[in-house]
């Protein structure tokens, strides 16, 4: 993706909008991105449902999530480069328009294959929007008023994750004029009508360049690497370990290679070549990966442990989910408040937390089984999710604690594929192997996905002291 700089730095910073125009831009690219993560987490309550409706099995629910994921992530970083290209307003009415009617045919799908594939639809016109509003915001505001913008943000996706889920859960129990839960996916209509129509209304061209180049070749490396590693990883989770999944890590490996010698190689890289000089943000890199992994993974095998083991509706699962997403409205909170004073040591305090969360449901659901108390999930599952937000934000401000700030905007944007490609990831992990132990019990394939969300954050805080000690600040 391209540097993104604060306005004060940028030829729009000459240029004054009127004050109207700044805050409703603000609620476009507040509303896009809550488009992208309702439709993120919106699968978790309903993948059982929709599997039992349209067939698919495991496989579905698995790639319910991971397809959207995988198509938003690989095409993340392409989406900031031809915003730059062809111009933000542009690319983000694209973006809006496509993943509105990608919306649609998802709400009408079907069978799993026609699903699937509006679900990747849907990712990567996400790729489209997603990258333009933080350009625009940064290049139309103020210095003075720009981190009062990026102050909305935090409440804002906290508010956002609570919703996909209960959404979710309540479309589907009410089973809107028979449709079951496709309502889910139709709603968008109504999201994304709204946004296209202010963001035509009310976002303002800013520069572009037309010179810009996009690395076709990079792009696709980069978007077979993760294709091939997620549906090798799924298949063979879900039809045993023949050849076929074998060779789609052979094929991996080989396009991952291929991706690094083309960054290597060409004068205009996806990714800039300056960032991979800086240890901080290489670890931060893999922080994240594994991060974002165990937290979506996870929360998706407590949705279906709330569903296919304790037998919740899909509105009660929802409910159940809330403690995790408070949790994470106050760790962000604190986050904001602490980074600063901390550095890289409130990742380290969070991802205790997280595993201190971890262990506790472990032993909950060892300990009670099936007849678990929802309290006593309540407890631990906001656990979870207090140290998950004290971790989201301040592993990325940590990784660019030593990042130049003309290079901001580049790390940023791979830092945010790097996220929704781990989503993807994490998803499809810990749910295969909640599906192949499940066999055995809900209780072990519970303890078992644990089990694999714990190694992943012991990982991850054993790498905490190759952060740079000090954050980056939120605006450079």
């Amino acid at each position: 993706m391209a540097d993104i700089k604060s306005a004060a730095d940028s030829d729009e910073s000459q240029t004054l909008y009127p004050r109207k125009t700044l805050w409703l831009t603000l609620v476009v690219v507040l509303i896009a991105d809550a488009l992208d993560l309702i439709d993120a987490t919106i699968t978790n309550i309903a993948a059982p449902t929709v599997a039992a409706d349209i067939g698919g099995g495991e496989s579905l629910v698995k790639w319910l999530g991971a397809a959207y994921a995988l198509a938003l992530g690989s095409l993340l970083v392409v989406g900031g480069r031809l915003g730059d290209k062809y111009g933000q307003r542009q690319m983000l009415l694209t973006g809006i328009a496509g993943f509105t009617l990608a919306s649609v045919l998802a709400g009408l799908a079907f069978d799993p294959v026609t699903l699937i594939v509006a679900r990747a639809v849907q990712g990567a016109f996400g790729a489209l929007l997603l990258p333009q509003g933080i350009a625009l915001l940064t290049r139309i505001f103020p210095r003075e008023t720009v981190q009062k913008a990026f102050g909305a943000f935090g409440p804002a996706l906290g508010v956002f994750a609570v919703a996909g889920p209960i959404l979710a859960g309540f479309l589907i129990d009410a089973d809107l004029f028979g449709l079951g839960w496709r309502p889910m996916f139709l709603v968008n209509i109504v999201l994304g009508g709204a946004a296209f129509v202010m963001a035509w209304n009310v976002v303002p061209n800013v520069s572009r360049n037309p010179d810009a180049r996009i690395d076709v070749l990079g792009s696709i490396y980069l978007a077979g690497t993760v294709f091939t590693l997620l549906y090798g990883l799924i298949e063979g989770s879900s039809e045993g370990w023949t050849a076929l999944p074998i060779a789609m890590f052979v094929v991996a490996a080989a396009l991952g290679a291929a991706f690094v010698r083309r960054q290597l190689s060409t004068t205009q890289p996806l990714l800039d070549r300056r960032l991979f000089r800086s240890r901080g943000f290489v670890s931060g890199l893999g922080m994240g990966l594994l991060l974002f992994a165990a937290f979506n993974g996870v929360t998706y095998m407590i949705s279906l442990f709330l569903q296919l083991g304790l037998g919740y509706s899909p509105t009660k699962a929802a409910v159940g989910l809330i403690p995790l997403a408070v949790g994470i409205i106050v760790g962000a909170g604190a986050s904001i408040a602490l980074i600063s004073v901390l550095g890289r040591r409130l990742v380290a305090i969070g991802l205790v937390v997280s595993l201190a969360g971890a262990a506790a449901m472990f032993y909950v659901v060892r300990h009670s089984g099936l007849d678990v108390s929802g309290w006593s999930l309540a407890l631990v599952v906001g656990l979870i999710g207090l140290g998950a937000g004290l971790c989201f934000s301040s592993v990325f401000d940590a990784a660019l604690g030593d990042i130049e700030p003309d290079l901001a905007g580049s790390a940023s944007g791979s830092l945010s594929a790097v996220q929704q490609i781990a989503n993807g990831i994490g998803s499809a992990a810990v749910t295969s192997v909640y599906f192949a132990a499940l066999s055995t019990s809900q209780v072990h394939a519970v303890s078992l996905s644990l089990v694999v969300v714990f190694c992943m954050s012991a990982v991850s805080l054993a790498a905490v002291p190759l952060l740079p000690r000090r954050a980056a600040s939120l605006v450079h």
